[in-house]
């Protein structure tokens, strides 16, 4: 396997989160990730106002968000190629734009809602090519050793907090300007994320050579994913990323039917759906502060193994204190993945790095997705809190039985 050694400013800084940031190249991609997610996240909310206000239907209204999961599997897959036979660089600026004009379609007047869910499905669709290709990025840029972990757990921590932040942020702005008009800030901030990579980032050969003709763009891309899935420890990996968010989002989109049992309404929903990013944003920070990397390594399994655990206290049928903490203790146990993080880029050959993070990224969100659609049908025929008690008993045996097989792939 080829390895990226660190620029010689990774090597000089110390170790931590702050170290990142003596990165030049970090500094320009943390800035534009940060922008662009912020703008996601309001134009989210926007969208999903907009196309209720133009229709009148919940389901239409949902849908938006639901239209953030599905597409990934598309561009996940098919599109993985994409990551490792183009320059980085250029693949970051060209999705980017993509994404913007995509967004400023939603932004015209008089735009029809099936043109409306058509450009959200194409904003998906080009976020795991995106993401991937980034991820990949990382390595080259901040080193394949611990910067990358904590490179990797920092964008994650942004990405929980942005989601927090930009809820209430898009909340106030549709106070005082129109949805299209919000939606703008979403074309703005992919314009200046495309912006911040261009010129702050250096360019750097394709990982993979081939022509770029369609026909062997989806050739390489399943190729990728075949070669990817065939090594035992790579499989066990993604599967080690991909299981616990499956079962992880079960309170979080049961939240407003518990909250409504309890009588603490739309208050008490809002804290629920708050409650598992803030405990990951605490669990991230605290791994990534207090411990070295071998110490990472070491507990991922074992911590892996007990996430879900504290689900079970739904059983009980927890007042809405106790379940937030059930769940905000859950989320924290999601630092698994800085130790996890490790083990994939070490087990990943470098020339297929862009399609195994633009796998890895997309399957996330899928899982995610489905574990929500899977967790609502469960409750038409069972109690909010058996779902949720069910989930992390069945999730726990699950994952143990996967963490056994990740040790076996050593």
């Amino acid at each position: 396997m080829i390895t990226t050694s660190p620029p010689p400013d990774a090597k000089a800084a110390a170790p931590g989160y702050l170290s990142l940031f003596a990165v030049r190249e970090f500094r320009a991609v943390f800035a534009a990730h940060l922008l662009s997610l912020l703008g996601i996240v309001v134009g989210e909310i926007a969208l999903s106002v907009l196309v209720y206000r133009l229709t009148g239907s919940p389901l239409l209204s949902a849908l938006t968000f639901a239209l953030g999961f599905l597409p990934y599997v598309l561009g996940g897959t098919l599109l993985s190629g994409i990551a490792d036979r183009y320059p980085a660089r250029r693949v970051l600026v060209v999705c980017d734009l993509l994404c913007a004009a995509s967004s400023a379609t939603m932004a015209l007047p008089g735009a029809p809602v099936v043109a409306l869910l058509a450009a959200r499905c194409v904003n998906a669709a080009i976020a795991p090519v995106f993401s991937g290709t980034r991820a990949a990025t990382l390595g080259d840029v901040l080193g394949d050793g611990d910067l990358f972990v904590l490179g990797r757990s920092l964008l994650r921590i942004v990405s929980q907090g942005a989601q927090l932040l930009g809820f209430a942020v898009g909340g106030l702005l549709l106070t005082a300007v129109s949805p299209r008009t919000a939606i703008t800030a979403t074309t703005a901030g992919f314009l200046a994320s495309a912006l911040l990579l261009r010129l702050g980032t250096r360019r750097r050969p394709a990982r993979s050579a081939g022509t770029a003709a369609a026909p062997a763009l989806l050739a390489s891309s399943l190729a990728g994913l075949r070669e990817i899935f065939s090594h035992r420890r790579i499989r066990a990996l993604l599967l080690l990323t991909w299981l616990p968010p499956f079962f992880l989002v079960t309170p979080e989109s049961l939240a407003a039917p518990y909250a409504d049992g309890l009588g603490a309404g739309s208050v008490g929903t809002g804290l629920l759906m708050c409650a598992m990013p803030v405990g990951a944003i605490t669990g991230e920070v605290l791994a990534g502060v207090l411990l070295g990397p071998r110490t990472r390594e070491r507990i991922a399994l074992p911590l892996v193994s007990v996430t879900l655990l504290p689900f079970l206290t739904y059983a009980l049928r927890p007042s809405l204190g106790w379940s937030l903490l059930a769940v905000a203790v859950a989320g924290a146990g999601t630092a698994y993945t800085l130790g996890a993080d490790q083990w994939f880029i070490a087990a990943v050959p470098e020339e297929l790095r862009g399609r195994a993070m633009t796998l890895l990224q997309a399957g996330v969100m899928t899982v995610q997705g489905l574990g929500m659609a899977l967790a609502g049908a469960a409750a038409e025929f069972a109690p909010v809190y058996a779902v949720v008690a069910g989930s992390g008993l069945v999730g726990t045996l699950a994952v143990r039985a996967l963490a056994r097989e990740v040790v076996r792939s050593q």
